[in-house]
């Protein structure tokens, strides 16, 4: 599932009634799906058991979710097109990784309350260390990470003026971007604050790692080898 490059968001106007309802319907489902997955397992978990504790029918389930995999990944889905949208949005004059540590840092700034629209920012965190131990989730983990840098790459090559086909360096850039994203999420999973203003901070201290770690020599002046 590729995320899409979203424009610029909307301005305020109230929903309608039946939007509402469909709303709430959809978030319940998700929050229902994810109290499920992380307290007695995603294998275990059926659709029945999810539509039957929203009392819905499998139909309006598979209406807003093509499969339960959709659905473990929903929230996650709108971190990622919050931090599309704050790159978009970041200054033209700012280089590319400049661009994508001041994006992760302003969606994670706003990211809970993101969240907290849908599911609590707790079981958000519960969430994203079941996907880490299941084998099925974290397979799909990794190919949805694999459509997400294409689509930051694609994001970066525009703000560039690049063609992101005949030119490596979007790619190149978004791929360190992304490694040092995956060791601040190990680093964090194993660490003792599991707060999002925990990985805030962690993500911050290690992209600013990013530039002396590809330097050409770690070693202090003087030292033996």
């Amino acid at each position: 599932m590729t995320v899409s490059v979203p424009g610029p968001a909307p301005g305020p106007s109230a929903p309608g009634l039946r939007e509402r309802k469909k709303r709430r319907t959809r978030d319940a489902l998700v929050r229902v799906a994810l109290e499920l997955f992380t307290t007695q397992g995603y294998e275990r978990t059926t659709v029945d058991e999810i539509v039957d504790a929203v009392e819905v029918s499998q139909r309006t389930f598979f209406r807003y979710f093509s499969s339960k995999e959709e659905v473990a990944f929903a929230v996650q889905r709108t971190v990622e097109e919050e931090f599309v949208r704050a790159l978009v949005r970041r200054p033209p004059e700012e280089g590319p990784f400049d661009a994508m540590r001041g994006a992760v840092l302003a969606a994670w700034d706003g990211v809970g309350e993101t969240i907290d629209r849908v599911v609590p920012v707790e079981l958000y965190l519960r969430t994203f260390f079941m996907i880490e131990s299941t084998p099925a989730l974290l397979a799909a983990h990794l190919r949805r990470s694999s459509e997400m840098e294409e689509t930051i790459a694609r994001v970066v090559a525009r703000r560039e003026g690049l063609d992101v086909d005949t030119d490596p360096r979007p790619r190149i850039a978004v791929a360190a971007f992304s490694g040092v994203m995956r060791v601040t999420a190990q680093m964090w999973g194993k660490g003792t604050d599991r707060s999002l203003a925990g990985i805030r901070a962690l993500t911050e201290r290690y992209l600013d790692h990013l530039g002396p770690a590809l330097s050409l020599h770690w070693r202090e002046p003087g030292a033996r080898r």
